[in-house]
């Protein structure tokens, strides 16, 4: 395999993008995101191009994040790095959620974070029974950035959020069941996909239906009515104090996992969530997430998390404030505060 981290080719009217940095489980970085924007571009307008496949290298997972140790390190000093990074990778999100030509993400293996960012956005997204999806920030000190605030909110009831607030991770039978993903196939079946779309490259969600497999149950459908009555509040307080008073396993068991995210990520995640859902396009989402961002990798929290969770590894971070009463909403205020025009995101032309 090429050294390249991203692998761009057309063939019979499919324009590929192989992820192609396995070692790192094809985590995203800013020239990675300049040669997705770059091959996008040009087959936008080539009509030798029937539609996009997106896919990765290995077996190991498409997509598990962004360059997080590389933020962190931004962070740390004046964030310029973290906002170019940002100003790339939500330009591609951005670009992906307009395109012109269908998009296919096969999904095959872990999807977290930036890898969610890059396949939500695609019109086709086939989970396999390899696939693992979370939106993990709220412990390391983030937030789900990548479109996180639009995508969520419109899962069914209050799935998103609870997702988001929580990382849970989920497998394909609930992904599919909740439409994160329009389709699930076996591993085994993914050849085939690619053998008949190479026949038929305009139309990849007839391809994927012809194909499409039965993922089995899903086990988040016997949680829905405890999520949408326990997750549906305004305030982090409120929720942690509805699935305290229902006192059963699940929301228990949810509780726990709350109380060992940053507070800080918890509050402003809830918040992007709620207003994500009433921004009035994409693009404007992507404007707030990148104002949030460029402030919150600078705070002790997200610092801290990458600490515990991707260089220490201790799995112990220590938040502050440590509980959520620290967290004041003119705190808030300043994280969601939109930048001067001349700073702000913009997408491409």
């Amino acid at each position: 395999m090429s050294e390249s981290e991203v692998l761009t080719r057309v063939e019979s009217g499919v324009g590929h993008i192989t992820l192609n940095r396995p070692k790192a489980l094809h985590a995203l970085n800013r020239a990675m995101c300049e040669a997705m924007i770059e091959a996008l571009l040009a087959w936008r307008s080539d009509d030798a191009v029937r539609s996009v496949l997106i896919d990765h290298a290995g077996e190991r997972g498409f997509c598990a994040g962004g360059d997080i140790r590389m933020i962190a390190e931004s962070g740390a000093g004046d964030a310029s790095e973290a906002k170019a990074f940002f100003m790339v990778e939500y330009r591609l999100n951005h670009l992906m959620f307009d395109y012109p030509k269908p998009i296919t993400a096969i999904v095959d293996g872990i999807v977290m974070g930036g890898g969610v960012g890059i396949s939500e956005p695609a019109d086709v997204r086939i989970a396999t029974e390899r696939t693992t999806y979370a939106m993990p920030e709220t412990g390391i000190g983030l937030f789900p950035d990548v479109g996180g605030g639009w995508f969520l909110p419109r899962l069914p009831g209050q799935t998103g959020v609870w997702l988001a607030l929580t990382g849970a991770r989920l497998k394909a039978a609930d992904t599919v069941f909740l439409g994160i993903h329009t389709h699930y196939l076996p591993a085994d079946a993914l050849e085939a996909f690619r053998f008949i779309l190479a026949a038929d490259p305009a139309y990849p969600i007839d391809v994927a239906d012809g194909l499409e497999a039965d993922p089995g149950e899903a086990p988040v459908e016997a949680h829905l009515a405890a999520i949408d009555r326990l997750f549906a509040f305004d305030t982090v307080e409120e929720i942690f104090a509805a699935l305290e008073a229902d006192g059963s396993d699940w929301a228990s068991a949810q509780l726990a996992t709350l109380k060992t995210k940053s507070p800080q990520s918890l509050k402003v995640t809830l918040r992007q969530l709620r207003l994500g859902a009433n921004q009035p396009s994409f693009a404007a989402n992507m404007a707030l997430e990148y104002a949030l961002g460029g402030r919150v990798v600078r705070t002790h929290d997200f610092q801290e998390g990458v600490r515990a969770v991707v260089v220490d590894k201790d799995n112990m971070p220590n938040w502050v404030p440590a509980d959520l009463s620290g967290v004041s909403e003119a705190d808030l205020d300043r994280l969601f505060a939109p930048l001067p025009e001349g700073q702000a995101w913009t997408p491409l032309d």
